[in-house]
């Protein structure tokens, strides 16, 4: 019997944090036309009809941080509060990836304490950019050296960049610029070295890897010109092939065999993007990994992409239907 996917890129919402956000100007959220809605119960529909077992909730873009690092560290607590609530509510169904306040580090590091050793979450989301502070920032160095310690899940999420009144046209973020956010992000996680200092996280890029599969060469071949004299330099490509990927998203016919050029087979993983992918397109996902050709003899995508969750993420346990 085939097993049931576990989605690593699942999101909720609450209505308590949609207004917090349109209080905050968000009433576009990244240009899109408004704000889903979720509930468990619908989930759980979509979750069944589409062969899934589990789902591994996080908060999506814009995130939790406003502006305000007081507010910030209120409403990461409140909603991963809400998160693990549903977690217990639903045993076997759901896991959660915690929301830190970042680039508030001293509220990030007490939300890291809180996330893993009150509410046993499954990792952390970490929105690839917050106020133009990307994640491989020195000043954040703190945060990724206690998820090194913790040997965390980091599931890193796109948002709008500073400057997309500008890049975006007009048009919706998630389309065009969360892509490119993603592939900045991660190279600047390369660059700055935090990746290498810190082998112990677990790193899930998610959207196939955005355009990191056909920048990769690129990205490699700058390193090695910009490193400075006499430094050696660091092998990008077996740093990308070191991540997890998702594959969130319009995953065929293109950016599978893109991302496949890069990545191997067991560093993939499924993901639907529901609620902000509405439920159709979440099950038109599923049924294409089903009818794909999977790139291991013996295998389907879907008892690949869960035996690696369950690699990744050992306490979802697909065969007894989830989280333990």
């Amino acid at each position: 019997m085939e097993p049931g996917f576990i989605d690593v890129h699942a999101h909720f919402v609450t209505d308590a944090y949609v207004a917090r956000a349109r209080a905050a100007g968000h009433e576009r959220p990244d240009g899109v036309p408004g704000w889903p809605t979720w509930s468990a119960t619908a989930h759980l529909e979509l979750m069944d009809a589409a062969g899934i077992a589990v789902s591994v909730l996080s908060m999506s873009s814009p995130g939790v941080h406003f502006g305000d690092d007081p507010a910030a560290r209120t409403l990461a607590r409140e909603v991963n509060e809400d998160g693990a609530a549903v977690v217990r509510d639903h045993p076997g169904r759901f896991g959660m990836f915690a929301s830190l306040p970042l680039p508030d580090v001293d509220g990030a590091l007490s939300e890291i304490t809180h996330a893993f050793d009150v509410l046993g979450a499954d990792g952390v989301v970490l929105e690839t950019n917050t106020h133009g502070v990307y994640l491989g920032d020195e000043r954040l160095a703190p945060v990724w050296a206690e998820l090194d310690r913790r040997e965390a899940v980091v599931f890193l999420h796109p948002t709008s960049p500073v400057c997309w009144e500008r890049s975006a046209l007009g048009r919706p973020r998630p389309m065009v610029e969360f892509i490119f956010d993603t592939a900045r992000t991660v190279t600047d996680l390369l660059f700055a070295g935090t990746l290498r200092r810190h082998p112990g996280v677990k790193v899930i890029v998610p959207h196939c890897g955005g355009a990191l599969p056909v920048l990769a060469d690129r990205i490699n071949g700058f390193m090695r010109l910009f490193m400075p004299p006499g430094t050696e330099a660091p092998d990008a490509l077996a740093e990308l092939r070191g991540l997890y990927y998702d594959t969130a998203g319009p995953a065929f016919p293109r950016q599978i065999p893109a991302l496949l050029a890069l990545a191997e087979p067991d560093r993939l993983l499924f993901g639907t993007d529901y609620c902000w992918t509405p439920s159709p397109a979440a099950l038109a996902a599923a049924g294409a990994f089903d009818a794909a050709e999977p790139p291991v003899p013996g295998a389907t995508w879907r008892s690949l992409t869960t035996a690696n969750a369950r690699t990744l993420l050992p306490r979802l346990t697909a065969s007894e239907g989830g989280h333990t």
